[in-house]
Protein backbone atom coordinates (compact mmCIF):
# COMPACT_ATOMS: atom_id res chain seq x y z
CA UNK A 1 0.00 0.00 0.00
CA UNK A 2 2.75 2.44 0.97
CA UNK A 3 4.78 1.61 -2.15
CA UNK A 4 1.75 2.30 -4.32
CA UNK A 5 1.28 5.69 -2.68
CA UNK A 6 4.95 6.57 -3.25
CA UNK A 7 4.74 5.39 -6.83
CA UNK A 8 1.63 7.53 -7.39
CA UNK A 9 3.33 10.54 -5.78
CA UNK A 10 6.43 10.15 -7.95
CA UNK A 11 4.30 9.72 -11.05
CA UNK A 12 2.34 12.91 -10.26
CA UNK A 13 5.52 14.87 -9.58
CA UNK A 14 7.03 13.62 -12.84
CA UNK A 15 3.82 14.55 -14.70
CA UNK A 16 3.83 18.03 -13.16
CA UNK A 17 7.48 18.47 -14.09
CA UNK A 18 6.85 17.41 -17.67
CA UNK A 19 3.66 19.45 -17.97
CA UNK A 20 4.98 22.65 -16.47
CA UNK A 21 8.53 22.15 -17.74
CA UNK A 22 9.82 22.20 -14.20
CA UNK A 23 10.78 25.84 -14.55
CA UNK A 24 7.22 27.11 -14.25
CA UNK A 25 6.65 24.89 -11.23
CA UNK A 26 9.85 26.11 -9.59
CA UNK A 27 9.02 29.74 -10.37
CA UNK A 28 5.52 29.34 -8.92
CA UNK A 29 6.95 27.71 -5.77
CA UNK A 30 9.50 30.51 -5.33
CA UNK A 31 6.77 33.12 -5.78
CA UNK A 32 4.55 31.54 -3.13
CA UNK A 33 7.44 31.22 -0.66
CA UNK A 34 8.55 34.83 -1.23
CA UNK A 35 4.97 36.05 -0.77
CA UNK A 36 4.61 34.13 2.50
CA UNK A 37 7.97 35.52 3.66
CA UNK A 38 6.89 39.08 2.82
CA UNK A 39 3.57 38.75 4.66
CA UNK A 40 5.23 37.27 7.75
CA UNK A 41 7.86 40.04 7.74
CA UNK A 42 5.12 42.69 7.61
CA UNK A 43 3.26 40.98 10.46
CA UNK A 44 6.42 40.85 12.58
CA UNK A 45 7.43 44.46 11.90
CA UNK A 46 4.00 46.10 12.00
CA UNK A 47 2.15 44.10 14.66
CA UNK A 48 4.92 42.40 16.64
CA UNK A 49 3.37 38.98 16.06
CA UNK A 50 5.60 36.28 14.63
CA UNK A 51 3.46 34.00 12.41
CA UNK A 52 5.84 31.07 12.95
CA UNK A 53 5.39 31.24 16.73
CA UNK A 54 1.63 31.62 16.23
CA UNK A 55 1.54 28.47 14.07
CA UNK A 56 3.72 26.53 16.54
CA UNK A 57 1.42 27.49 19.44
CA UNK A 58 -1.59 26.48 17.37
CA UNK A 59 -0.09 23.12 16.36
CA UNK A 60 0.93 22.34 19.94
CA UNK A 61 -2.57 23.15 21.21
CA UNK A 62 -4.47 21.04 18.66
CA UNK A 63 -3.66 17.62 20.23
CA UNK A 64 -4.25 19.05 23.71
CA UNK A 65 -7.61 20.38 22.52
CA UNK A 66 -8.77 17.01 21.17
CA UNK A 67 -7.42 15.01 24.11
CA UNK A 68 -9.12 17.32 26.61
CA UNK A 69 -12.35 17.07 24.63
CA UNK A 70 -12.09 13.27 24.80
CA UNK A 71 -11.45 13.41 28.55
CA UNK A 72 -14.39 15.78 29.11
CA UNK A 73 -16.73 13.42 27.28
CA UNK A 74 -15.38 10.46 29.26
CA UNK A 75 -15.75 12.33 32.56
CA UNK A 76 -19.31 13.40 31.69
CA UNK A 77 -20.33 9.82 30.91
CA UNK A 78 -18.83 8.63 34.22
CA UNK A 79 -20.25 11.69 36.04
CA UNK A 80 -16.92 12.80 37.52
CA UNK A 81 -17.39 16.46 38.40
CA UNK A 82 -13.80 17.25 39.41
CA UNK A 83 -12.39 15.77 36.21
CA UNK A 84 -14.94 17.64 34.13
CA UNK A 85 -13.81 20.96 35.62
CA UNK A 86 -10.09 20.12 35.25
CA UNK A 87 -10.35 19.06 31.62
CA UNK A 88 -12.69 21.94 30.85
CA UNK A 89 -10.05 24.37 32.07
CA UNK A 90 -7.42 22.64 29.93
CA UNK A 91 -9.82 22.71 26.97
CA UNK A 92 -10.37 26.42 27.47
CA UNK A 93 -6.63 27.15 27.69
CA UNK A 94 -5.95 25.16 24.52
CA UNK A 95 -8.65 27.16 22.73
CA UNK A 96 -7.47 30.62 23.72
CA UNK A 97 -3.66 30.15 23.74
CA UNK A 98 -3.12 31.58 20.25
CA UNK A 99 -5.43 34.51 20.98
CA UNK A 100 -3.53 35.23 24.19
CA UNK A 101 -0.27 35.28 22.24
CA UNK A 102 -1.69 37.98 19.96
CA UNK A 103 -3.12 39.94 22.91
CA UNK A 104 0.08 39.84 24.96
CA UNK A 105 2.75 40.33 22.30
CA UNK A 106 0.85 42.19 19.61
CA UNK A 107 1.27 45.93 19.17
CA UNK A 108 -0.36 48.45 16.84
CA UNK A 109 -3.26 46.04 16.42
CA UNK A 110 -6.54 47.69 15.33
CA UNK A 111 -9.19 48.00 18.03
CA UNK A 112 -11.62 45.75 16.16
CA UNK A 113 -9.18 42.81 16.40
CA UNK A 114 -9.34 43.07 20.19
CA UNK A 115 -13.12 43.09 19.92
CA UNK A 116 -13.16 39.97 17.74
CA UNK A 117 -10.78 38.16 20.11
CA UNK A 118 -12.92 39.12 23.12
CA UNK A 119 -16.08 37.91 21.37
CA UNK A 120 -14.46 34.60 20.38
CA UNK A 121 -13.10 33.96 23.89
CA UNK A 122 -16.46 34.91 25.43
CA UNK A 123 -18.28 32.59 23.05
CA UNK A 124 -15.91 29.71 23.92
CA UNK A 125 -16.43 30.24 27.66
CA UNK A 126 -20.21 30.63 27.28
CA UNK A 127 -20.48 27.51 25.12
CA UNK A 128 -18.36 25.46 27.54
CA UNK A 129 -20.39 26.57 30.57
CA UNK A 130 -23.68 25.90 28.76
CA UNK A 131 -22.58 22.39 27.76
CA UNK A 132 -21.40 21.55 31.26
CA UNK A 133 -24.62 22.73 32.90
CA UNK A 134 -26.72 20.41 30.73
CA UNK A 135 -25.13 17.29 32.23
CA UNK A 136 -25.82 16.06 35.78
CA UNK A 137 -22.56 16.07 37.73
CA UNK A 138 -21.48 13.78 40.57
CA UNK A 139 -18.29 14.92 42.40
CA UNK A 140 -17.32 11.44 43.62
CA UNK A 141 -14.68 9.45 41.75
Amino acid sequence: MQRELWRLLIYNLHWAYKTYNGLRLLTMFKYVISHIHTISKVARNTYGVNPLIFIIIYLVCVPIFYYSLFRIIRAVTKKLGNEIMLWSAIFLCANIATFLYVLIFGRNIPWWVYGIIAIVIGQIVFSLIRKLRKKPVNNSK
